[in-house]
């Protein structure tokens, strides 16, 4: 009986409690035994230093792989402003530096985007999950995309990172204003793990697992730096330009 357990164990390399309850509801009908890397606290800090989110969360299921024993999940994820050139992008979380608040990252957004009108406020939440095995194979990895644009202001008070100034296009408020249940169909992060799921099925013996979502891809192999979307910047990031996932 121990073994099956094991068999069903899924890490989380994230200290982040927030995304642990969402990818723990998002995958609840798997039946699996969620551990967030922090139940092993020998693992030190996981890698997040690349240029893309493939990057960073391809290093981070590894190194969580490796560490624990255990097939890993890892995401990167972040908003892209399109009158900032697609900034913070990968940087998200490091926005300002890591001493930064998500407050602080999200006041400084709304001062870059001061006096831009809603048609050039456009932006996207990317997110990518990364599935790792342990013993060194190849990572699959997954990408889920939420359209949308930056509000004027912060809105609504569920959950973190830049939520309360990104308006989901397909609902028309905050992803801040969206109840959990709401943010879990239609997120990013919920489109990249459910476009994962079927892999992460497969890899723990787990059957009749359900097709990705719309917006989400279907998965691919994490060998390389990924090719880097580049886009035109119109507004200046000014200092503030040093600053992964949300």
């Amino acid at each position: 009986m121990r073994q099956r357990r094991t068999h069903r164990v899924l890490v989380l390399a994230t200290r982040n409690p927030d995304k642990v309850r969402e990818i723990a509801a998002i995958y609840a009908h798997l039946g699996l035994e969620i551990r967030p890397v922090t139940e092993w606290p020998g693992v030190g800090d996981l890698p997040e230093d690349g240029a893309t989110y493939a990057d960073n969360a391809a290093s981070k299921a590894r190194a969580a792989a490796a560490a624990t024993g255990l097939v890993a999940l890892a995401d990167d994820s972040g908003i892209e402003i399109d009158a900032l050139g697609g900034a913070p992008g990968a940087r998200s979380r490091r926005f300002l530096g890591d001493a930064a608040t998500d407050a602080d990252r999200n006041a400084h957004v709304l001062a870059l985007l001061r006096g831009v009108p809603d048609d050039r406020r456009t932006a996207r939440y990317r997110a990518v999950v990364a599935v790792a095995l342990p013993g060194g194979h190849d990572v699959r990895v997954f990408e889920g995309v939420c359209e949308g644009s930056v509000a004027h202001r912060p809105r609504g008070r569920h959950g973190f990172g830049y939520d309360p100034i990104f308006i989901v296009t397909e609902a028309g408020r905050t992803m801040a204003e969206l109840p959990p249940e709401a943010k879990n169909r239609i997120s990013h992060r919920a489109r990249a793990l459910r476009a994962a799921a079927p892999y992460v099925a497969a890899v723990l013996g787990i059957t009749g697992e359900e097709r990705p979502a719309p917006g989400a891809n279907s998965g691919r192999v994490a060998r390389g730096p990924e090719p880097s979307r580049r886009v035109r910047p119109s507004i200046g990031l000014g200092d503030g330009a040093a600053g992964g996932d949300r």
